[in-house]
């Protein structure tokens, strides 16, 4: 519990560091009076206990799969962090050789568990078992209801423990600086399932389950197959703005509740009008394959003559900043994504590695330069100090402006198009139009369906 107690505060600062934006929906329902069962998706691996345990005020407890104790350090580190194995079939050569061993060590797990609920708890379970890095809800196992059940019936359905569903919905799980909402649910009363229990268990933890599930669905954006993914992105990334022009800026919810339409305005025109559905996926690849002939953006194409003598004059004023920052920061940014790129072709990956080597990089780095600036340069820990609160501040500063720079050349070389060839620039403009126009057509004959649909 002490590591637990010393490491939040760290990993607190690194993940809002490495995502530009966390949200929590319902954020009072991850601090509601324990014991209670947080039950989750499982897209991004450790990055989703992480994003949990920094947004709950009360030590939580996660049940993790076995093959991750094998190593002796991270058996150590996750024994000390509040971790209790769980023992898959899957999960061969980790554990328990036979069935009855197996049984006999997962009834230990459950009985930790009991026990730590028993005492007004909270524990973290993701009943997938596994996870994939894909907007889709795997079918959920029954461990999470059976051990909320089991909780209750050793208290006679008096604990008063509550199942806490939280959907994780990432917007680019594996970037530095993008954005994560977790849509936090009702809590589940256990208690409410005492009769089925006591009637047929099995029938109980398949309900409860079932309500674990219908929960999680409800708030996550959930795709069919990766070929309605990419085209919902597709949409969202192109004409995101015209067609949800209301869309809050301060909110991520808007962009989940955006995703979520657009999923079932795909499911009613495949129903409904399949052909008009399939004119609109040609005409989009269409457009996108133009745009990546002539290396533009979409943005860049609407865009072209936009910018002004100020946007130009903070491009130069601000170039010695980007040029600081990005020399005192290029190292510890670029190592943790070569490390990643190195140890893994599996997305869910990804960011947890860039995670972790990043939070030894960066202090890592800052203080070899910390040193090397006193010794050789300053002499004084004042100006040592404040060389060392400029590196963070010009590193974000930096990555900022290559953003700018980098859309500002993409609009420079759309307009370069118009001067040289202007056909074809204007033939694209009018490739994007109609296709804008259809889409918002689409929009207006989805959100004036019949009720029945």
């Amino acid at each position: 519990m002490l590591f637990y107690t010393l490491i939040k505060p760290v990993l607190q600062v690194a993940l809002r560091v490495f995502f530009r934006k966390i949200e929590v929906r319902h954020r009072e329902r991850l601090a509601l009076p324990g014991p209670l069962l947080f039950a989750g998706n499982h897209p991004n691996t450790l990055m989703d206990p992480l994003l949990v345990g920094i947004n709950s005020r009360q030590p939580v407890a996660f049940l993790a799969k076995s093959t991750f104790f094998q190593n002796p350090v991270s058996r150590t580190v996750l024994a000390s962090g509040n971790s209790i194995p769980i023992y898959r079939r899957q999960d061969t050569g980790t554990g328990p050789a036979t069935p009855e061993e197996f049984a006999i060590q997962n009834e230990a797990t459950f009985g930790r568990c009991y026990d730590y609920l028993g005492e007004g708890g909270t524990i973290m379970i993701f009943p997938e078992g596994t996870s994939v890095s894909e907007r889709r809800l795997r079918p959920l196992k029954t461990g999470a209801a059976r051990i909320a059940l089991g909780a209750e019936a050793r208290h006679q359905f008096r604990l008063g423990l509550k199942v806490v569903p939280i959907a994780i919905n990432y917007f680019d799980p594996s970037r530095f600086r993008s954005d994560v909402l977790l849509n936090v649910a009702a809590p589940i009363v256990v208690a409410d399932y005492a009769a089925q229990y006591a009637a047929d268990p099995e029938a109980a933890a398949m309900q409860l389950t079932d309500a674990i599930r219908e929960a999680l669905e409800r708030h996550l954006v959930i795709t069919r197959d990766a070929a309605d993914d990419v085209f919902v992105q597709q949409i969202e990334q192109t004409f995101g703005d015209h067609l949800n022009p209301d869309d809050d800026p301060n909110t991520l919810y808007d962009n989940f509740q955006f995703s979520q339409t657009l999923l079932q305005a795909l499911a009613w025109f495949e129903q409904n009008a399949p052909s008009r559905l399939v004119a609109l996926r040609q005409q989009l690849q269409t457009y996108l394959r133009d745009l990546r002939t002539h290396r533009l953006t979409d943005e860049a194409l609407e865009g072209q003559r936009r910018g002004t003598i100020a946007g130009l004059l903070n491009l130069a004023l601000g170039l010695p900043v980007w040029l600081y920052g990005l020399l005192n920061n290029y190292l510890p940014y670029i190592l943790p994504s070569a490390v990643a790129r190195r140890a893994t072709k599996e997305v869910e990956f990804v960011a947890p590695i860039m995670l972790t080597v990043g939070m030894f990089t960066f202090p890592l780095a800052y203080a070899l330069q910390a040193a090397a600036v006193h010794h050789w340069l300053t002499h004084d820990w004042r100006l040592t100090a404040l060389y060392v609160l400029s590196l963070p501040l010009t590193g974000f500063y930096a990555l900022s402006y290559w953003q700018t720079l980098t859309a500002r050349l993409a609009r420079l070389r759309a307009l370069r198009l118009f001067q040289r060839t202007p056909a074809v620039g204007a033939a694209l403009l009018q490739q994007r139009a109609t296709l804008a126009a259809q889409l918002e057509e689409a929009r207006d004959a989805y959100l004036a369906r019949p009720e029945q649909d």
